[in-house]
């Protein structure tokens, strides 16, 4: 019965455009972070989550929503498990800056997309959920793109699962947290605001970050870090609330989709025939992960009664 009612939410059209919208901001922000080359990644993410925690804690103050931030703070097991997940989220940015600066976006890309197949691994291992055959395979040939990847840098390649596990392990906490997802990130950035302040403020002391008053553009672009983080995140929530998650889960490709286009096109970074083969292998998972999920819907469609 609810797929009916989805089917006929009149809001999808707008949650679409709102959840688009989100991917294709996280698709093209490299492009931003890039403008702050100059700036080392740990400083960027340290201004970002500094920065991110004063706009949040704006817009929670405008939404009347201190009530809410209150009751989760007073929660020890909630606050407690904020704390682990605003560490995840901040190494995930770090090492996806760096991927930025240093040129290795196409890797972070592959992170991105092989996220949905580490989210299932997760809810194998510490849900309980059961696996079908069809996402058995897609696993495995997740596990194949990274031999292939590990054959040509002659080691186990980190990076891409590094952004995989650090962002699956975010996502699968966060799903066991009941917060709203602006409030979630509210606390998380205010959790870590003390330290990221101290930290600014002793590189101004001394004279060695990049927030100096003769640097008044590279300023500007360090403050609105913390909103360009916030945006996607608040026109995600917009989004998600509006939209069948089948629907969701086809538009989060749309983000490492763009990410890949920017680090060729943009970037000049090579596409290498291995990287080809690497993706192949990934896209190929998430293939059978998406028909699989659209053979179960049809099922289920066709046993409803008819109305």
């Amino acid at each position: 019965m609810s797929c009916g009612v989805a089917e006929d939410n009149p809001d999808e059209g707008t949650g679409i455009l709102y959840a688009g919208a989100a991917y294709a901001i996280w698709g093209f922000v490299p492009l931003y972070w890039r403008l702050l080359a100059a700036v080392s990644p740990f400083e960027i993410t340290v201004h970002r989550v500094l920065w991110c925690a004063v706009f949040t804690a704006a817009v929670t103050l405008s939404r009347t929503r201190l009530g809410h931030i209150l009751a989760i703070v007073r929660a020890p097991r909630m606050i407690g498990a904020l704390i682990l997940t605003s560490a995840l989220i901040s190494i995930n940015w770090t090492l996806f800056i760096w991927c930025v600066s240093t040129h290795r976006l196409i890797e972070a890309s592959l992170g991105y997309y092989m996220t949905p197949l580490v989210s299932i691994v997760l809810g194998v291992v510490l849900l309980g959920e059961r696996i079908s055959r069809i996402r058995l395979a897609a696993i495995a040939l997740a596990t194949v793109a990274v031999g292939v990847k590990a054959i040509e840098v002659g080691a186990l390649p980190w990076i891409a699962p590094a952004l995989a596990l650090s962002f699956g392990f975010y996502g699968y906490l966060r799903k066991l947290i009941p917060v709203d997802a602006f409030d979630g990130l509210t606390v998380e950035t205010l959790i870590l605001f003390p330290l990221m302040l101290v930290i600014v403020l002793a590189w101004a002391h001394t004279g060695t970050g990049a927030f100096r008053p003769d640097t008044p553009g590279r300023d500007a672009l360090l403050i609105l870090s913390g909103p360009v983080t916030a945006a996607p995140l608040v026109l995600f929530a917009a989004g998600a609330r509006r939209v069948r998650m089948s629907t969701l889960g086809f538009l989060q490709y749309f983000s490492p989709s763009i990410t890949l286009a920017v680090a060729t096109l943009a970037f000049g970074e090579r596409f290498t025939g291995t990287d080809a083969v690497t993706f192949a292998f990934v896209w190929a998972a998430l293939l059978l992960v998406g028909l699989e999920g659209r053979s179960v819907r049809e099922i289920a469609r066709t046993a409803e009664p008819s109305q």
